[in-house]
């Protein structure tokens, strides 16, 4: 029997969201999809019956599974089937997990799986955001323990105004891109690009969102109490506290290690030295050694984050201080730009590499854009933290820093147009001790300015954190791992001298308000404006020049109906002027031509050819051109590729002349000016003209010699029949 489909719906800023559930997915814990225009996306949530052990992390796994059929598309791959994910996908799959996380229950160490999936893409509304609200859903009504719902939403700002849920086209137009999740008290989760919009206006953006989402929130609470599922009972981690007279002396010890500032190398070593110790002589009691572990882990993160409370950082810095930078450019003499950005011992070499139009990323996504000019790439080795893994490609996080740095790269990229290059960065972490998404940032500032790329501004980032008990909060400036990993949120914030470009907000606890957010902007305003000031020691603007391996590029604007004559059957004219002036050619649909050389010589050749085999003949013009044909009554003339014209025999020469060979013969040059074309685009041409100095209108006007009769004139004609032909010149 076909089971009941329930569907809801309300209204948010003028869209209409609908979530059905009931007839998909029976099997899963709980399953719905979510609905914009005619972009649906799909959720189904499931928890193991087993917990795994040995773990000190909840076991949640959040994939979107972008399927071209939803827009109607077959994969362009090989296969012609959805293979490795989109760094869309990935970057939506991680979107949904940051605001899903924190609302699990500590102690569950069942495995949580949200699997989402792509059904329609109208290429108007994005998909993304939707999938917060789809997985929350499935969530909410499943049998999984989990403290939500919230709701995920997209907040435009056009001509002063918030948009809410804004299409591609909006977007377009916007000068903010923030999406966020809310729970019912407080935000969860930012995502942001800005055109260097203030710190004032992406406040009042975060109030507006968590405001306008409450009614998604309060729709899911009304389908749980409609239909949802009891939450199942699940055997809760135990996680036993350490002995209390081996308490006391284990923080008495970490509160002696801590109590001398200490960098990342030497308080880890202590640490380890002091947890070495414990485990042997707990172990020598058959105390197990895991328990051990995460007894001794608790106790440390308790007393760091009370230290923090009363402003005592690990390293001793005060909350507000950032660490030593030193900055460097050139590092590569062959790169096209580098940029070395170090603060304390976090280090990130970005190097940069500029390419014609034509090598631009292709996309074969569920978004309208077919492909985009400026890439940043983000590696995070082993070796950047003293460790040794196996490399596998990008990792999730990996592909996920490196969009937020071309987020915050983005608004400053001079458009193609005025610079007309493809742009790939790339940023190495040579050395990571918190914040390198932010290290890269600046990084990748310093080689665009290296290179000599016309940014408008330069660009730089920081992280802040936080640690909140109760009601007493301190927010960290420029934070390190172990204030990452012990604390309450991550914020990542980049931008200019005049607002913020990006905004990355990631939190531990439960929501957090946008008065604390508030604080923390303005506190990462003053550590921006600290940071830039130190890059731009180093190098205070872009290079007026680009540097010497970078090629140059020109552009020439041809007609359309032209591009054919440029590439040739196969591709053989291109090819061919390619390979003798050393240049790389770029053609577009629209007509744009692309010449890119390391050499100004090669770059002048090509443009002649390339216009040349595009100029369209015009009345007046002078040419030397090749012979390629006599008759009694004249010779043509190859004036252009593929264009050729009529020397009448009464236009060869000053004189009159009996015979065309007593003047030309076929592979001769002669310089020739175009007099007429006629409706039909013959060209008639005059070598007279040229000799005389004679405009086109005199040449088809003045006579300035007496002609010899018509018989005398054609007078031992070879081809009689071709007076026919006469006529038509």
């Amino acid at each position: 029997m076909k089971p009941e489909t329930k569907t809801y719906q309300t209204e948010i800023g003028g869209k209409t969201i609908i979530i059905e559930t009931g007839k998909l997915a029976s099997q899963a814990g709980g399953a719905a999809s979510v609905r914009i225009g005619d972009t649906v996306i799909f959720a189904a949530a499931t928890m193991s019956n087993e917990t795994r052990p040995n773990i000190n992390f909840i076991p949640l796994s959040v994939d979107y599974e972008e399927r071209m059929y939803a827009g109607g598309r077959i994969p362009g791959s090989f296969f012609r089937r959805e293979g490795r994910p989109t760094d869309e996908a990935i970057l939506t799959s991680r979107l949904t997990d940051r605001t899903l996380r924190p609302l699990f229950p500590k102690d569950m160490r069942n495995d949580v799986q949200v699997i989402l999936y792509s059904f329609s893409a109208d290429g108007e509304n994005p998909i993304d955001i939707l999938a917060i609200t789809a997985a929350s859903t499935a969530l909410t009504i499943s049998d999984i323990p989990w403290d939500g719902p919230v709701g995920g939403i997209r907040i435009g700002h056009i001509n002063g105004e918030f948009v809410v849920f804004p299409t591609f086209a909006e977007m377009e137009q916007s000068d903010l891109d923030l999406r966020m999740s809310s729970s019912p008290d407080a935000i969860m989760m930012v995502e942001c690009g800005a055109n260097e919009v203030s710190e004032e206006i992406i406040v009042q953006a975060l109030e507006f969102g968590h405001e306008i989402v409450q009614p998604l929130i309060q729709l899911q609470r009304q389908i749980a109490a409609e239909i949802g599922k009891p939450k199942r009972e699940y055997p809760a981690l135990i996680e036993e506290p350490l002995p209390e007279t081996v308490l006391g002396e284990v923080t008495d010890e970490l509160n002696a290690i801590l109590a001398t500032p200490k960098e990342k190398d030497e308080l880890n070593a202590a640490v380890d030295a002091l947890r070495t110790k414990l485990i042997m002589e707990l172990s020598n009691q058959d105390e197990n050694t895991e328990y051990i572990n995460t007894a001794f882990n608790h106790v440390y993160q308790n007393i760091v984050r009370q230290n923090i409370l009363r402003n005592m950082r690990p390293d001793g810095r005060s909350p507000s201080e950032i660490r030593p930078i030193w900055c460097e450019v050139g590092v590569s003499p062959r790169a096209h730009g580098s940029g070395l950005f170090t603060r304390g011992s976090t280090q990130a070499l970005t190097l940069a590499t500029l390419g014609t139009p034509r090598e631009a990323q292709s996309l074969d996504n569920l978004t309208p854009f077919e492909e985009k000019r400026y890439m940043h790439h983000y590696n995070f080795p082993p070796f950047s933290v003293g460790e040794t893994q196996p490399l596998r490609g990008a990792s999730r996080r990996e592909i996920g820093h490196g969009a937020l740095a071309e987020r915050a790269l983005l608004p400053v990229i001079p458009d193609e147009t005025e610079f007309p290059y493809t742009l790939r960065l790339v940023s190495e972490v040579l050395s990571s001790n918190g914040s390198t998404s932010m290290a890269s940032v600046c990084g990748s500032t310093l080689a665009l300015m290296d290179t000599g790329v016309p940014i408008k501004a330069p660009v730089a980032g920081i992280a802040m954190g936080l640690i909140k008990e109760g009601e007493h909060a301190v927010i960290l400036s420029d934070i390190q791992g172990l204030e990452d990993f012990l604390g309450d949120m991550d914020f990542k914030v980049a931008g200019t001298e005049r607002g913020i470009t990006a905004l990355q907000m990631d939190i531990k606890i439960k929501g957090i308000t946008t008065e604390l957010i508030s604080e923390a902007l303005e506190q990462a305003h003053q550590g921006r404006l600290h940071i830039l000031s130190k890059m731009l020691e180093v190098i205070p603007e872009p290079r007026p020049e680009l540097k010497p391996h970078v090629p140059r590029i020109s552009v020439i604007q041809i007609p359309v109906e032209k591009i054919g004559a440029i590439i040739g059957p196969g591709g053989k004219i291109i090819r061919s002027i390619q390979e003798e002036t050393q240049t790389k050619i770029d053609i577009m649909d629209d007509g744009l031509v692309y010449i890119a050389s390391n050499d100004g010589e090669g770059e002048r050749l090509a443009r002649e050819k390339i216009e040349l085999l595009t100029e369209e003949p015009k009345i007046g013009h002078i040419y030397t051109g090749r012979v390629v044909r006599t008759t009694d009554f004249g010779a043509f003339v190859e004036i252009l590729p593929n264009t050729d014209g009529l020397v009448h025999i009464s236009q060869l020469d000053v004189e009159p002349v009996d015979n065309v060979e007593d003047v030309v013969r076929v592979g001769d040059e002669i310089t020739v000016m175009i007099t007429d074309i006629d409706e039909n685009g013959r060209i008639r041409l005059s070598r007279e003209a040229v000799l005389e100095g004679w405009t086109a209108e005199e040449a088809r006007n003045k006579d300035r010699r007496p002609r010899r009769s018509r018989s005398s004139h054609y007078r031992g004609s070879r081809h009689p029949r071709e007076s026919k032909n006469r006529k038509n010149y």
